[in-house]
């Protein structure tokens, strides 16, 4: 009997570190899961910090372009202007008029100016008709009859 009681001991021993082993390895796994989850979670952050490295790093390269990009421009810019300035004549080298509508302006001046002097010399007897001897009365209150009486 005793060996009996030996087997059913060992049975259930058996059948109990079965379970306990089962529950046990449970956790165990639940525990290997978390880990895993962990060590992921860590390499999609360092993948994270490795993309925005790369990103910043494009970026700044491209920023670099734009400034170059940008310095060429404003030299092309004040050399066209340099170049325009230099191309484009002085107001005064061309004449809004030709040199026959100069010359035929320079005559029509002078003949005006010796009409103005030929007036100038004539003598005016006649005083101006603002200043006539015969007043029409038309500012003058005493000849105009008052409409508006009330």
């Amino acid at each position: 009997m005793s060996v009996i009681i030996g087997i059913i001991v060992f049975i259930v021993g058996g059948l109990t570190g079965f379970l306990a082993n089962r529950y046990l390895s449970s956790s165990n796994q639940e525990q290997q899961k978390l880990a895993e989850q962990a060590t992921q979670s860590e390499s999609a952050l360092v993948q994270y910090k490795l993309d925005v490295a790369q990103h910043l790093d494009s970026s700044t390269k491209l920023l670099e372009q734009m400034n170059t990009t940008c310095k060429s421009a404003m030299q092309q810019m004040e050399h066209s202007t340099k170049l325009l300035q230099q191309a484009t004549p002085a107001p005064d080298s061309i004449p809004f008029f030709s040199r026959e509508t100069q010359e035929q302006l320079a005559e029509t001046v002078n003949l005006r100016h010796d009409k103005r002097n030929k007036k100038s010399k004539e003598v005016i007897t006649e005083a101006p008709l603002d200043y006539s001897g015969n007043p029409s009365g038309l500012f003058d209150d005493s000849k105009q009859s008052v409409t508006n009486t009330g």
